[in-house]
């Protein structure tokens, strides 16, 4: 066991910090107790003067916040300016005495840290501590709203009394840090904005770009993957997006989904692993895994799925913010990595799913995240690694014959519990592109081709798919039929004809 930090630092273990200052809160704990993990996104530490600078890796706070160097100071210091972390919190546990805990709560037992760190204990253990009932007092959260995105209609624990307000179980509980810049986007209420604008949009012209775009977040999604897929193949797995939210969400329907993404499956094994997993390489002369990413155990998978699905329903009934929790249930799985292949389409599904589950996007419609993912690709793979690289370091683990990767210690807390704030304010970005561009986009672009189809047709008759050629000759061209087009596909207009053609493209297609 180490020591509690008491002297000024400008480096904790390879984070450089603004300024010179003492860890506290989980910094402090992590050091006392040896704690092997991912470090939390951002921690806490003591300036030595008091206006301090702080940046998105530090707070940094005046002497006065100084906590003492004692388990119960420095876990109410965490709890008041560093929030919830239960990664941290199932580590300790782990590491200290149920008496500790006991002696902290029956310092102050009707103080509401108290009482949290109580609930949290027997909920992270399930060890039942032996502490009387608190009495007649006030039910405080078990996360501060102000602090964390929580459930907005959370369950009473009496015997703690507590309101268990956390969106998951203990198998799967991923918490979102509140910043300014997820605050600005649950502010612009981009769910109810889409719904209003495609409102008045004509239920026709809605159902054509519905299937569009379901479509193009399909191909968006292989796309990501790097593949091309067949029509059908496409087309499949758009079907399989269109009823995200429709079903439960069971290991059962994640099995089926993951069936439809693979299709031939002669060279796949369909289902849960059976055996470790990376995200990764392998080098060229050895074979030996180079990875990137390691996946959760496969013994430990069961429990996490179970997890992730009771997070689902829990958000969802919770009435938690749908782009937070698509987030969380979204980049936990593909941080869990539970199928041999498959994990990034049925990651993205799940987005599709928990926004639907919580009737965010308008009846119908389904929107193109994956086509903002691939447009921010380079923004995806880092989000991803910010957990993912951190994770490597703590995760002990050694090559098997056939090239894959055996874990040797437990590790099932890193994908049980992990701070996906990142991962909120990228998807929240990727929401808002698609309500504010991808979608009044190809609604102006269905109005305009019924336009320049309803002028074409005054002009002559025509197939549409002789229509549709035409527009695509004009779009290739900046709005002419070039020389080649009229002497083949289109031989049979008329100058007259392609004058009038081309002057009813720049009317509809043009003009703003």
């Amino acid at each position: 066991m180490g020591e509690w930090p008491t002297q000024m630092v400008r480096d904790f273990h390879g984070r450089a910090l603004p300024e010179p200052g003492i860890p506290c809160g989980y910094a402090s704990l992590i050091t006392r107790y040896d704690l092997i993990l991912p470090f939390p996104s951002r921690l806490a530490a003591i300036a030595n003067r008091h206006h301090p600078v702080s940046n998105v890796a530090w707070l940094m706070l005046t002497p006065r916040h100084r906590p003492e160097d004692t388990l119960g100071q420095q876990l109410t210091f965490a709890f008041r300016y560093e929030g919830i972390d239960l990664q941290v919190l199932a580590l300790l546990f782990r590491s200290i005495m149920p008496a500790d805990i006991e002696a902290i709560v029956r310092a102050a037992p009707t103080g509401g840290f108290a009482r949290r760190l109580w609930f949290l204990y027997e909920w992270l253990t399930g060890h039942r501590l032996d502490l009387p009932d608190p009495g007649k007092v006030k039910q405080v959260p078990v996360l501060d709203i102000d602090q964390q995105y929580a459930l907005a209609q959370g369950v009473p624990s009496p015997r703690h009394k507590v309101l268990d307000n956390l969106p998951g179980t203990v198998d799967f509980c991923p918490l979102v840090r509140r910043t300014p810049e997820l605050d600005a986007f649950a502010a612009k209420a981009l769910g109810e904005r889409a719904r209003d604008a495609m409102g008045r949009v004509r239920p026709d012209l809605m159902a054509r770009a519905a299937a569009f775009l379901l479509l193009n977040d399909s191909k968006s999604s292989f796309a990501i993957e790097g593949e091309r897929p067949s029509g059908p193949r496409a087309a499949r797995w758009g079907q399989a997006i269109a009823q995200a939210g429709v079903r439960p969400l069971s290991l059962d329907e994640l099995n089926r989904l993951q069936s439809v993404v693979i299709g031939d499956a002669r060279f796949v094994r369909l289902g849960l692993r059976t055996e470790g997993g990376f995200v990764g390489v392998h080098d060229r002369d050895t074979n030996l895994p180079l990875p990137d990413h390691i996946s959760a155990r496969q013994e430990d998978l069961p429990s996490l799925i179970a997890g992730l699905i009771a997070f689902a329903e829990r958000a969802a009934k919770g009435a938690m913010d749908p782009v937070v929790a698509a987030a969380c249930l979204a980049f936990g799985f593909v941080y869990i990595h539970p199928y041999v292949d498959g994990n990034g389409r049925l990651h993205r599904w799940l987005i599709h799913h928990a926004l639907a589950s919580a009737a965010y996007n308008p009846p119908g419609l389904v929107f193109p995240v994956s086509a903002a993912i691939l447009r921010n690709l380079d923004d995806y793979r880092t989000v991803l690694e910010s957990y993912s690289a951190p994770l490597l370091p703590s995760i002990d683990w050694r090559a098997t014959d056939s090239g894959n990767v055996e874990v040797l210690n437990d590790t099932a807390i890193f994908y049980r519990f992990f701070d996906a704030t990142v991962h909120a304010t990228f998807l929240y970005a990727c929401v808002e592109q698609t309500i504010l561009q991808d979608l009044p986009l190809e609604v102006r672009f269905m109005q305009a081709f019924d336009a320049f189809s309803q002028s074409v047709q005054q002009i002559l008759d025509m197939p549409m798919s002789q229509v549709e050629l035409l527009h695509k000759f004009l779009d290739q061209n900046a709005g002419r039929l070039s020389q080649r087009a009229r002497e083949k596909e289109f031989a049979a207009l008329r100058a007259e004809e392609v004058e009038r053609i081309e002057d009813a493209y720049a009317r509809a297609f043009q003009e703003p």
